[in-house]
């Protein structure tokens, strides 16, 4: 089909007049108050003009208009996308930084009850060890139990971050999933009225009391801070945030002071238990870096001072963030 390029040039010169005005108007004004039908008509010069480049991109004496017709359609499509991806992201950051210390904040009763039985657990493992020596196969998870902190820790001198290749991408990978799912099954065990979220969270409590207990006692608590604050100073209250869901989530489902129906219930606490989720694997994601690439590396790689530092930073930046971000999104 051979174009007319005179008729075609009268009909279509003022539609890239008014675009090329609107995009003018839009550099001005970002974030103009247009109704539907200016946004519609906006994006309907966009289509027609894109429709009229397609028509001249093979006419190689029009270099010039195909030139002209290009730059509109790009300062259009990036309008358009670019500006609502900016859009999104902007969404994405006020969700993080705003709504998810807000709804951690709302339910701060339940954050106090799953820190309480976290700090339970603590107790009760370091007084079992303490107590029974003999206890340790039975209460030290992955291998803990059978050998020495001593040993472990020459052991990890000698290797000196040896190990620490390619695989700590897929090791890093490893720890997000495996944390993420800690917090997602303390989270959805709620759905037993909150039963075995608390049992969950006593539980992991005892561990961690009874590592710290052997490692103290075996003379290695710098290098057991070295070791767990770095990751543990997010993970640790990522899991006991994701158990403060479950329990929001538990006490949905009983109702106590309550006399709404459970469905309703569950509903008003919906938006805040996925935004509390978000958040934790967000949280998790960071702390799964962190453990692969900074905290499997000790002295003399990376001294102990260096990297109890970093993670009471990390604790300290991550409680000024609950406690302070979104604070127009909610009562505490």
């Amino acid at each position: 089909m051979i174009l007319d390029i005179q008729r075609f040039l009268q009909s279509a010169k003022p539609i890239w007049k008014e675009l090329g005005e609107l995009l003018d108007y839009l550099e001005q004004d970002p974030d103009p108050q247009w109704d539907l039908n200016q946004t519609e008509k906006f994006y309907r010069l966009y289509q027609q003009t894109s429709a009229h480049l397609s028509e001249v991109r093979h006419l190689t004496a029009e270099r010039e208009l195909r030139g002209y017709l290009e730059q509109l359609v790009a300062r259009s499509y990036a309008r358009i996308y670019v500006r609502r991806a900016e859009k999104n992201r902007a969404r994405w950051w006020q969700w993080f930084t705003a709504a998810f210390p807000a709804a951690v904040r709302r339910h701060s009763m339940a954050l106090a009850l799953s820190v309480g039985l976290f700090l339970l657990g603590c107790v009760f493992g370091a007084a079992a060890l303490k107590i029974d020596p003999s206890s340790k196969t039975a209460l030290l998870p992955f291998g803990h139990g059978q050998t020495s902190p001593t040993a472990r820790v020459k052991k990890e001198m000698e290797d000196r971050g040896k190990r620490i290749s390619q695989a700590r991408g897929r090791f890093s990978a490893q720890l997000m999933t495996h944390n993420t799912q800690v917090a997602f099954f303390t989270l959805g065990l709620g759905m037993t009225f909150g039963l075995g979220t608390i049992i969950l969270l006593f539980y992991n409590g005892v561990i961690l009391g009874a590592v710290a207990v052997d490692y103290v006692s075996d003379g290695q608590a710098v290098f057991l801070m070295g070791w767990i604050l770095p990751h543990g100073s997010v993970e640790i209250p990522a899991i006991l945030l994701a158990g403060q869901a479950g329990l929001v989530l538990g006490h949905a489902l009983i109702g106590w002071g309550n006399r709404l129906p459970r469905r309703l219930r569950l509903r008003a606490v919906l938006p805040d238990l996925v935004t509390m989720a978000g958040g934790v694997a967000l949280l998790l994601v960071w702390a799964g870096i962190i453990e692969s690439f900074f905290s499997q590396y000790h002295e003399p790689v990376v001294p102990y001072a260096l990297k109890i530092a970093f993670g009471v930073v990390e604790l300290c930046a991550l409680a000024l963030f609950l406690a302070r971000g979104g604070a127009n999104e909610g009562a505490v």
